[in-house]
């Protein structure tokens, strides 16, 4: 049984002070397998896998991790590097402002032989000779900032196949790559396989796991819920398994939304990116925008908001013409914009959650030059409260949060400004199914109140499940509208017809 397997972790536990997030995990993975690990934010996979990599120690006495059939202790970074063991963070961990080849030497740079000097031409030679054999179209003298993502992510595998990894661990991969990235990870995924090393591949992208995995462990609150063959799951099996209910919960409805006034109507809007764009949004709507990557969806949304210029066209909010030059004028007509990139665009990360929350309507709280602290916490307890966001006091910096706890902050943050137009850009991306229900539910009850939502997504699910109607856009342009009713029900194909710039007569 030993020799079947190049990873074996059984009995693993973990415990923190005041809770246990591991409890007898057991992890089998053989050499060139696929496993995905998938569960909630605070499933505990990312404890399991710091224990693997050495950031994290097992309790005490509690289970064992073999390689190679072999026990072995792993204490350190550098313990789980001597195992064949190789960690890319969600994050990626690369010096913008060096060559890819000291990148992939950084820490174990090669000398010349008696000498204080670096082998640059040695490292440089073998650094190129991983990436053609990836064949990867990249020079590794050049700086890694001068690289895509999804090259700095081929780097970063790279740098595993110097160091000699036999397990490569893949955190959240494709969160920020295209479609066409996606399959290039992929392949270079599968020729990984082929020489034998074993990959733990985590995602809340359900499909991509069906499409790479060769395996599936579910973990939810720290338990092993269970290890299946892909084959053997569907997504609506291993949904149940992460959250404990059945899929029809996730996007379950009180009643059917009946939308009214027109709250905003775009026409003939132009600008370097879009073009002729012609659309109105009623009160109480979900109105979905679909498209691929570089659609033009959002860039629209900014447009709207006050970011980007419009060369021509108008926008009237509630029959009255309006005049968006800036994002303060945007709020003037009570229009909020959640962005894409929370951590870049949205949350001042290492801020408290009541300063994120209450940022956007200070004006609110300020008596002169005091700002008024009661005011203030009352309304960050009221959205925590609302929106059920886990945390251990309104103080705590958004940056210890998880994804889906970030989102719902900033969404309070723009709730706090009580809009009448909410847009959403990608409102679940990189989040749990736990996280991502609860969103739904929220941009379903404020639709409900009256408020006008649009939401951008490329979540089919999303779109087909929440919206009334649905625009696709297709380079700067709309390209069909479909109704979403019970007698011309949404389908991807119809979207993806239209996506893809085919003719709406078709769709």
């Amino acid at each position: 049984m030993t020799d079947e397997y190049f990873l074996e972790m059984v009995g693993i536990n973990k415990t923190f002070p005041g809770a246990k997030v591991l409890n007898n995990i057991e992890l089998h993975i053989k050499a060139g397998e696929v496993r995905a690990l998938i569960g909630e934010n605070g499933a505990g996979k990312s404890t399991l896998i710091k224990i693997l990599g050495g950031i994290y120690q097992k309790d005490s006495g509690q289970g064992y991790i073999k390689i190679n059939g072999k026990q072995v202790e792993i204490n350190s970074v550098e313990d789980a590097k001597k195992c064949g063991i190789y960690i890319i963070h969600q994050e990626i961990c690369l010096a913008d402002n060096m060559s890819v080849a000291d990148n992939m030497y950084m820490g174990a740079e090669i000398m010349h032989t008696g000498s204080l000097f670096l082998n640059d031409k040695l490292m440089v030679a073998r650094a190129q000779k991983i990436i053609d054999e990836m064949e990867l179209d990249i020079d590794v003298r050049q700086k890694v900032g001068t690289l895509s993502i999804a090259k700095q992510q081929m780097v970063e595998i790279s740098r595993s196949l110097l160091a000699n990894a036999r397990l490569i661990v893949m955190d959240e991969p494709t969160s920020s790559l295209t479609n066409a990235e996606i399959i290039q990870l992929f392949a270079q995924i599968k020729k990984l396989k082929e020489a034998g090393i074993a990959i733990i591949y985590i995602s809340h992208r359900l499909p991509e796991i069906f499409e790479i995995s060769d395996s599936i462990t579910v973990l939810r609150d720290g338990e092993l819920i269970g290890t299946h063959l892909s084959f053997e799951l569907t997504e609506r099996q291993i949904i149940s398994m992460m959250v404990g209910r059945e899929i029809s919960e996730i996007y379950k409805k009180d009643e059917k939304l009946i939308p009214s006034l027109i709250y905003l109507d775009v026409k003939n809007l132009n600008n370097r990116k879009l073009k002729n764009i012609n659309f109105y949004l009623r009160k109480g709507e979900i109105l979905g925008f679909a498209g691929l990557v570089g659609a033009g969806r959002t860039e629209l949304a900014k447009a709207i908001f006050g970011i980007d210029k419009i060369v021509s066209g108008e926008i009237f909010v509630k029959g009255e013409k309006a005049l968006i030059q800036n994002t303060e004028d945007a709020i003037k007509y009570r229009i909020a914009y959640i962005p894409e990139s929370r951590k870049t665009e949205g949350l001042f990360l290492i801020d408290s959650i009541k300063y994120n929350i209450s940022i956007s309507v200070l004006e609110k709280f300020i008596h002169f030059i005091r700002v008024n602290r009661k005011k203030e916490n009352a309304l960050a307890d009221h959205y925590s409260r609302s929106f059920n966001i886990k945390m251990i006091s309104p103080d705590q910096k958004v940056f210890y949060l998880s994804g889906g706890n970030q989102q719902k902050v900033l969404i309070s943050k723009w709730l706090a400004t009580e809009p009448e137009i909410l847009i959403l850009d990608e409102p679940t991306r990189g989040i749990d199914i736990g996280s991502k229900s609860e969103i739904y539910h929220l941009i379903y009850q404020l639709a409900q109140q009256g408020v006008a939502i649009i939401l951008i997504s490329s979540e089919m699910d999303e779109i087909i499940n929440l919206c009334t109607r649905v625009i696709v856009m297709h380079e700067g342009e709309i390209r069909g509208e479909l109704e979403n009713s019970e007698t011309n029900a949404l389908s991807q194909e119809k979207i993806m017809w239209l996506a893809s710039g085919g003719d709406k007569k078709y769709a």
